[in-house]
């Protein structure tokens, strides 16, 4: 096996596994990140945040296995977009400190959004997937 199979597979692992936890985080914070996405405008913040969490499910699960790959990677990008266009808007913050931490949120999904995008040139079927 080559080393960069091994390291394109740990690689699809951990960012599977990253949107996944991320997934799970929408569920069970269902109610505080609801009441934080309501504060930033979101309409029907519940509804949004619990179909955020669908989007991100779908995408861990699909970058992790491999499978319909481009599915997974069209959930990430309807996921990511959005969140980051809405929830992240540090040109609006006055507070230094608050304005940093939603600059750095805001380039981490344009950083992970670009990432995900690469995924498209990967021939199908994925080595190792289901």
């Amino acid at each position: 096996m080559h080393i960069s199979f091994v390291a394109y597979l740990i690689g699809r692992i951990l960012v599977g596994l990253y949107y996944l936890y991320n997934a799970l985080n929408h569920f069970k914070s269902l109610d505080m990140m609801a009441g934080y996405a309501g504060s930033k405008g979101v309409p029907a913040p519940k509804l949004a945040v619990a179909g955020s969490g669908v989007l991100l499910a779908v995408g861990g699960l699909s970058l992790l296995t491999g499978f319909e790959p481009r599915l997974g990677v069209a959930a990430v990008v309807l996921f990511l977009v959005p969140v980051t266009l809405t929830m992240h808007q540090f040109w609006r913050v006055s507070d230094p400190m608050q304005k940093m931490g939603e600059q750095v949120n805001f380039m981490k999904n344009v950083a992970l959004l670009g990432s995900t995008l690469m995924f498209l040139v990967i021939p199908r079927p994925w080595p190792y997937s289901v």
